[in-house]
């Protein structure tokens, strides 16, 4: 038996985006497949009891930081966890968020969702960029291994921190199977945007491609409101197009789960992504996908999305009007979506996680 610590420092419940629901999703699929070994989970003053699944093996441990404020849960990261770690006599820490200790008493395994503050740092505010530079840098190198979401992000700490790739194992992300339940027999005349309001999201592309000519159907744009939302709602009075673009904030997986039960299509304009989440969860739903063509987002939607060049709003205008208009496509892109994201279990990504966990 070993004894599995899990950092949970960085999570905020819906200020995180996706890396939120990986960490929940994961822990509730090593419950369920994992009886023998200890999971102790650090959780900070934000995040409530219900994170820790309810098996005996699993244990809550509960530290004074809040992750709102950055530079303090990042100092108690290095500082406190550490001493932590130790007094628990963990065999390997999970560090599912990025960042790392630099210093354990243990082995630890960091997971990578992206590398965009090397890829597009001039999305970063620039007094984040470079304790973000430090402390990932640090992270990939100091950890026993790292396990990258997809195989584009593998490639990218290959070529950015040269670290060896024999160290580097690529495990997806699942697919929710509530989704693969919906039924979509109440479809409505609008197309769904599952994003945060993130410079590199592509909103504003999005929303100029969808005002260039009159359309009989809506955009609905689900997620945090995130760093651009006030440059996004400005977009949307200057074009005048209030009545016919819906910003929802962040919202609950109920309703979430509603909007993609009730969505003609999806789309998803992203210009970079380490996964991209709300691709496999359109794939899931059965909702036709038109998704932006880029390494992450071929890998995880392979032929089952309508895919267009994400810096071309003609082609995203064209593709709206494609998928709203052809009912053929969005029937093949429904069945074929839906086998595709089957492929995607929170199972297998417990799975393939403990192994490289467990490896000695």
């Amino acid at each position: 038996m070993a004894r599995i610590g899990v950092n949970a420092l960085y999570l905020i419940p819906g200020g995180v985006g996706g890396t939120e629901i990986y960490l929940r999703d994961l822990l509730a699929a090593l419950a369920r497949i994992d009886s023998e070994n200890e999971y102790v989970v650090f959780t900070n003053r934000e995040t409530g009891e219900d994170l820790v699944p309810p098996p005996s093996n699993f244990h809550r441990c509960p530290q004074a930081v809040h992750a709102s404020s950055r530079p303090m849960r990042i100092l108690w990261e290095q500082t406190r966890l550490p001493l932590q770690v130790s007094r628990l006599k963990l065999d390997v820490l999970l560090n599912p968020g990025f960042t790392a200790p630099l210093v354990t008493s243990c082995p630890c395994v960091t997971v990578f969702h992206d590398l965009q503050h090397k890829r597009h740092p001039e999305y970063f505010r620039w007094f984040d960029l470079p304790p973000w530079r430090f402390f990932l840098w640090a992270a990939a190198h100091r950890a026993r291994r790292i396990i990258a979401v997809t195989e584009a992000t593998r490639a990218d700490l290959l070529h950015f921190y040269r670290i060896p790739a024999e160290r580097i194992h690529v495990v997806h992300h699942g697919a929710d199977p509530a989704l693969l339940d919906l039924r979509r027999d109440r479809v409505e005349r609008f197309v769904l945007c599952v994003s945060t309001l993130h410079p590199h999201k592509n909103i504003e592309r999005l929303i100029r491609a969808h005002a260039r000519e009159k359309r009989d159907f809506k955009l609905v744009l689900a997620g945090m409101r995130g760093f651009h939302a006030e440059t996004i709602e400005r977009l949307i009075d200057q074009l005048g197009v209030r009545d016919q673009v819906t910003l929802t904030g962040w919202i609950s997986r109920a309703n979430l789960y509603d909007l993609y039960d009730r969505a003609l299509a999806c789309v998803y304009p992203s210009t970079f992504e380490g996964f991209g989440m709300p691709a496999l969860e359109a794939l899931a739903a059965g909702a036709p996908l038109l998704c932006s063509d880029i390494p992450p987002l071929r890998e995880v939607a392979a032929e089952c999305a309508l895919f267009f060049n994400p810096l071309d709003e003609d082609a995203l205008a064209q593709g709206l009007t494609r998928i709203v208009s052809d009912e053929p496509l969005r029937a093949n892109l429904t069945r074929k979506g839906r086998e595709r994201a089957r492929t995607f279990t929170w199972e297998r990504t417990a799975r393939e996680t403990l192994k490289v966990l467990l490896a000695k």
